[in-house]
């Protein structure tokens, strides 16, 4: 029998998203939301859950951590050997999703993804902790293993041989960015009557449209 969980609800008053109030660029307005959810206290405001699928269409999702935005579009970090990338190869075509519970707000991003160039990646890696940089070498990401034990002994090997010294980008890790071509922005509302704007291209503009809740 299911464990019936219909109690965990809520109802969403704080805010309203309407057409007047939302500007014609998405990233701007995204930048707006994003500095919001920065500034209201939130634990990684930058995690995203990315939506990738298979060449067969099996789908995968997992929180990462959005690294930098702008106009060419949104940037995530990975190994390149991770299930993420491998799907990513076969696949282009992902999906990112930000939620904001305090504020009661969730913004999707749809688009094809690419690398980014070598040198961003480079350049990303060597803002890291030296822990994360470490990491990064010894985790064959998404692989089966042993266990625990063999990562902590191929850490303490890394970090004996890289005493002192800078840690190079791994050659398998590096960036990823989503160019987008569909924003949703999502304002809960009482009743379930929320607000959800949609930003779609058309020859070249960006169109708002308000999508049904």
């Amino acid at each position: 029998m299911d464990k019936p969980i219909g109690h965990l609800r809520r109802d969403y008053a704080l805010q309203v998203l309407l057409e007047a109030d939302a500007h014609p660029d998405p990233v701007q307005q995204f930048d707006k939301w994003f500095d919001d959810a920065v500034r209201a206290g939130l634990v990684e405001p930058n995690g995203m859950t990315l939506a990738t699928a298979d060449a067969d269409g099996r789908p995968s999702a997992r929180v990462v951590l959005l690294k930098g935005y702008d106009a060419r579009g949104f940037v995530f970090y990975t190994s390149y050997r991770s299930r993420k990338a491998r799907d990513l190869a076969q696949n282009p075509r992902a999906a990112l999703c930000a939620w904001w519970p305090i504020l009661e707000r969730q913004v999707r991003i749809e688009g094809l993804v690419e690398q980014t160039s070598r040198r961003e990646s480079q350049d990303y890696f060597a803002t890291r902790p030296r822990a994360s940089q470490l990491g990064a070498w010894v985790s064959d990401q998404s692989s089966v293993i042993d266990g625990r034990a063999g990562l902590e002994k191929r850490l303490e090997e890394l970090r004996a041989a890289y005493q002192g010294r800078p840690i190079p980008c791994p050659p398998e890790w590096g960036g990823f960015r989503l160019v987008p071509s569909a924003f949703e922005f999502w304002q809960g509302r009482e009743g379930r009557l929320h607000d959800r704007l949609r930003y779609r291209r058309d020859q070249g503009r960006w169109v708002i449209e308000r999508v049904s809740p």
